[in-house]
């Protein structure tokens, strides 16, 4: 790889965004902007590992409506990262949401009570969400009725999308229910713990490049990549599970071994 070709992500993702016409480059826009966030626009692309990318998407889940259609954009850019010759090796099959993730978005009926821990901000973050998805409901009816006046079935697109939105929204309705139902809410933690456990800040140290970040650990249907929260279903949030200060730990990632030292926990 050539110096030249060395760019940042945020170089790299306005490269990517001319090459598309205003209206794909409207839809991509958000998904890629809260990407480089979760990263850092300086951040050399070439320095992107699959590990990362996937610890990105394990927020996107349980956590949103259609995951693989918000990160539709992300596979998109890394697929043309590789085309344009910006990295030697694809990125794109990566961004991918867990096949049982994606079932349980669409289950029919009730869903039991999830047991999961969550944080005081988590709770009320899915609280909200649901207070919104209820208050969809009578405009979704509203579209269904309008649209079902034409008569012509056969070519009804808005009535397939309103079906399509009825569907999503009322499997995610099921969902957060369920989680809330059997959600423990740890409370709001301040100074620094023993060892790192949910709704914790842990500082990070990467062994090889010393590069530091820092993540709060978080159940799987509170993860939020741009918010900095990582699951402790990843495979970096199991690693650091009930580990101490100067703990080291090792994650199996597609390009090998990484490891990392706790340099602190707060909370």
């Amino acid at each position: 790889m050539t110096e030249e070709h060395n760019v940042s992500l945020s170089e790299a993702v306005t490269m990517y965004l001319t090459t598309l016409s205003p209206e794909q480059k409207q839809e991509s826009q958000e998904g890629l902007t809260k990407f480089v966030r979760w990263y850092g626009g300086e951040r050399r692309l070439t320095g992107l590992t699959g590990l990362e990318i996937g610890n990105y998407c394990s927020g996107f889940g349980s956590s949103v409506v259609d995951p693989a259609n918000k990160l539709e954009p992300v596979r998109s850019f890394l697929a043309y990262t590789k085309k344009a010759k910006l990295v030697e090796r694809s990125l794109a099959s990566h961004v991918r949401v867990s096949k049982a993730r994606q079932k349980r978005s669409g289950r029919k009926g009730a869903l039991e009570a999830t047991p999961v821990v969550l944080t005081a901000d988590g709770r009320a973050m899915l609280e909200a969400e649901l207070e919104t998805l209820m208050a969809e409901r009578p405009r979704i009816s509203e579209q269904l009725h309008l649209a079902a006046a034409d008569k012509d079935f056969r070519e009804n697109a808005p009535l397939e999308a309103a079906r399509e939105r009825q569907g999503q929204v009322e499997a995610r309705i099921r969902e957060v229910e369920a989680v809330l139902k059997g959600a423990t809410v740890v409370g709001e933690k301040t100074g620094v713990s023993d060892t790192a456990g949910v709704g914790c800040t842990v500082i990070l140290s990467d062994m090889d490049s010393g590069e530091q970040s820092s993540y709060i650990l978080v159940s799987p249907s509170e993860a939020n990549p741009a918010q900095g929260k990582l699951s402790i279903a990843s495979p970096i949030g199991k690693a650091l599970l009930e580990q101490a200060v100067g703990a080291e730990v090792e994650v199996i990632a597609p390009v090998g071994k990484l490891q990392y030292r706790i340099d602190g926990i707060k909370g």
